[in-house]
């Protein structure tokens, strides 16, 4: 008689997700160049052969946490700000004040984890730091687009340059992110978000 049990696979020693949560965190508080495999292990409490066959090698692991990363209530606040505001300036005041919460929240590493994690990246790793750029550089596209979109809905003067107002946001965030990895409150990134946003361009004067 032939077995007609179905053979299962060995189940996964550990918890994939909590694993990759660890992995996150790491990341986040170091930087990629500064976070070893040995440390990445033992963090998520696995071994080396684990890590290689469920995530890959170390920048494969990287990638995937930047893409949870950017999928989380902490990656994710400005797409969902632009997406759910009608107005450009209201997505724009939005962003920079749930930035301003963000980046200083206690309960994970401070700043931008896709900000942040770009520093101090060596040649040898070129290919992680032009993943992050590209990244950010996507995002400042979505910023210009929507800023042109304002534009011709006369929501922004005739003579704004999307291009240029786009790449202002995004400075002002990514130094919001630094000043919050140096220890800046909510308080004093909100401070940042009002001035930034005084400089906003309206045929009224704002």
């Amino acid at each position: 008689m032939s077995d007609t049990r179905v053979k299962r696979g060995r189940p996964r020693a550990f918890d994939r997700d909590a694993a990759l949560t660890a992995a996150t965190r790491l990341f986040w508080e170091r930087g990629y160049e500064a976070t070893s495999v040995g440390e990445l292990t033992e963090a998520m409490g696995i071994r080396p052969g684990s890590l290689y066959a469920a995530f890959g090698d170390k920048k494969s692991l990287f990638k995937e946490v930047v893409h949870s990363y950017g999928r989380s209530p902490a990656g994710a606040f400005m797409g969902v700000a632009l997406d759910e505001e009608p107005t450009a300036y209201g997505a724009f005041a939005r962003i920079l004040r749930e930035a301003a919460a963000n980046y200083a929240d206690p309960s994970h590493p401070a700043g931008c984890l896709t900000i942040s994690a770009a520093t101090n990246v060596t040649p040898q790793d070129a290919e992680v730091a032009a993943f992050l750029r590209d990244l950010r550089n996507r995002n400042l596209e979505v910023f210009r687009s929507r800023l042109q979109a304002a534009r011709q809905a006369g929501e922004l003067p005739a003579a704004t340059d999307p291009r240029a107002l786009a790449s202002y946001f995004a400075a002002v965030i990514q130094g919001m992110s630094q000043r919050a990895c140096d220890g800046a409150s909510a308080a004093e990134l909100t401070e940042i978000a009002e001035l930034a946003l005084a400089a906003w361009p309206t045929p009224q004067g704002r």
